[in-house]
């Protein structure tokens, strides 16, 4: 009962026709069409149970970003995949390190496993591992952050993901959440330092540039031993034929990728500079969102309820101890021209 219940991005606005919603960080180009076409195809193998090893999404996942797909598992979303970790190595008396702005799954799975999360001091809501590695005992076993983070946007580099993974007690791993990994020009979320060490594991998603968030797709990447763990844990028949068939699709469209990273990259630039221009900062992002920063809780909470007056959901983000910032999705350019509009109206209004 310790655990909060979780609250989705909201996706109406009672009295508003005309709505767009930019509060879950969401692709507003949808998937691949290619990705489209193969969950329709399936139609028709409704009463065939699915691949219980994921063979051919594990292949291709392996392909696109040169990993042995033997090392690789899928999940319902990577959110199970975190909870299938909690599960395998936290538990009573055991300890899960996050950090204070970090994505709510973490204290969620940890006390669902029985173990107690511990929240660490970000610096200006970057991830700090100094903190991380202060906020390490005996009792750690699991420490995640997330990289790009959410709600943040912000990210480190890999010399200090490098330096938390080798300051590490024994007997604890480190998880990467790379649910925006995609969104990072060049950038291999970890695959370096995992394929080096021992003590460090990743998990991504097909929600957030694949567009196929309401298929639930996942997957974790990292030692054998901890696959072979986590697979013990995974019910057989976790992903849904239809599912598999999507992702396997989108991964290997690799040019919509690329289009949705540098739409992404064009307007997320755009919007952050527009709202900087009026006295609204958000921090250098990486994802598909920024963090948009307000004087107080109160003005915070004013621009959310007028954005919604004009059909505009955003995130509020008080939950992640954030409660004078805004998380907004990027959209398309009619989205963000429409966000940027709404919030100077809002700005000059007082």
């Amino acid at each position: 009962m310790d655990i909060a219940l979780y609250q989705g991005g909201a996706s109406a606005v009672e009295g508003v026709a005309d709505v767009v919603k930019l509060s879950s960080n969401e692709n507003p180009f949808g998937p691949s069409p290619r990705a489209s076409d193969a969950f329709r195809q399936s139609a028709g193998e409704l009463h065939v149970y699915p691949s219980t090893q994921h063979e051919r999404l594990r292949e291709a996942i392996g392909e696109v970003y040169d990993m042995a797909p033997e090392q690789i598992i899928c999940g319902v979303g990577s959110d199970e995949i975190i909870s299938f970790l909690c599960y395998a190595y936290a538990g009573p008396g055991d300890e899960v390190l996050h950090t204070e702005h970090g994505f709510a799954m973490y204290r969620i799975s940890a006390l669902a496993a029985g173990a107690t999360p511990v929240s660490v001091h970000e610096a200006d809501r970057v991830t700090d591992v100094d903190a991380l590695l202060a906020g390490c005992t005996d009792k750690t076993r699991l420490v995640f952050i997330a990289n790009p983070n959410n709600p943040t946007g912000t990210m480190i580099p890999d010399a200090e993901i490098e330096r938390l993974a080798d300051g590490l007690p024994e007997n604890c791993l480190l998880v990467l959440d790379g649910a925006y990994a995609e969104y990072v020009e060049g950038y291999d979320a970890g695959v370096s330092i995992i394929n080096t060490r021992d003590n460090v594991f990743m998990t991504r998603t097909f929600s957030k540039i694949y567009g196929l968030g309401g298929l639930r797709i996942g997957w974790g990447y990292g030692p054998q031993d901890i696959i072979d763990t986590l697979n013990r844990l995974r019910g057989p028949f976790n992903l849904s034929g239809p599912a598999l068939k999507a992702a396997h699709a989108a991964v290997r469209d690799v040019g919509y990728t690329a289009r949705c990273r540098a739409e992404n990259a064009k307007w997320r630039a755009w919007l952050a500079a527009e709202l900087d221009k009026i006295g609204v900062p958000s921090d250098p992002a990486f994802g598909n969102f920024i963090l948009a920063r307000f004087s107080s809780e109160a003005e915070a909470q004013g621009c959310d309820a007028y954005l919604k007056s004009k059909g505009l959901i955003v995130r509020m983000v008080g939950s992640y101890n954030l409660p004078h910032c805004l998380r907004i999705t990027i959209g398309d350019e009619r989205a963000c021209r429409r966000v940027a509009a709404a919030i100077t109206e809002f700005k000059r209004q007082g």
